[in-house]
């Protein structure tokens, strides 16, 4: 999913095409949902309802992200703790005043210092154990999670010796040194420099992997 293409094309968030009003009531809740640093199952459900009522006819690419998004985290009626992060991350971009303002590629955009791998090796599924981290521009955690058991992966909720592969998401953190998002980073860095055979890559290079 290219998300920068979608700010370009959006006609809420494209600064040279932007509908105020609803730009506006958008990033209003979003700042409101996101004020106390979660958001909770209501929430979601609240904010997916309004988009439904509101602004999901008109087909605008952002509205159609989020939208998805959400449709994908509530089917099962659960909002998890991944879940809920990623939507929190998603939100403040949303709620964010100074949206509008910037170019697209400076909104999502993947830190240039993260610690990939490099070569970047040979990505195998089968028998091998995956952490994710940061919000994916695929989908909700949990269906990157499923891709990877589909072809014989094992999912696992933090970095340590057994990791075989921590994957970060493309939609990227710039501070990622000092949050939660940084820290399974961190963590992974300290046990390669210690000789651990573990891979810490992006997005990009798993999803070619996986999907091909």
């Amino acid at each position: 999913m290219d998300l920068h293409s979608e700010f370009e094309n959006s006609r809420f968030f494209n600064s040279a095409r932007m509908d105020r009003r609803s730009a506006d009531a958008l990033a209003g809740l979003a700042a409101g949902i996101t004020a106390d640093g979660v958001v909770s199952l209501e929430e979601a459900q609240f904010l997916q309802r309004w988009l439904e009522a509101n602004v999901a006819h008109l087909e605008d690419p952002v509205v159609n992200l989020l939208y998805q998004r959400l449709d994908l985290m509530l089917r099962d009626g659960v909002l998890d703790a991944d879940e809920s992060a990623d939507l929190l991350h998603i939100l403040r971009r949303f709620g964010g005043v100074e949206l509008a303002n910037t170019l697209p590629e400076q909104r999502y955009a993947a830190p240039n210092d993260l610690p990939f791998n490099h070569p970047v090796p040979e990505l195998v599924c089968e028998g091998r154990l995956f952490v994710f981290t940061g919000t994916m521009a695929y989908g909700p955690r949990k269906a990157c999670q499923q891709l990877v058991e589909e072809r014989g992966g094992l999912i696992g909720g933090s970095v340590n010796k057994k990791t075989d592969f921590l994957i970060v998401g493309s939609i990227g953190n710039e501070q990622w040194r000092h949050s939660s998002y940084g820290l399974k980073i961190m963590r992974a860095v300290e046990l390669r420099d210690s000789g651990v055979p573990l891979a810490i890559l992006g997005e990009q290079h798993w999803s070619r992997a996986v999907l091909g």
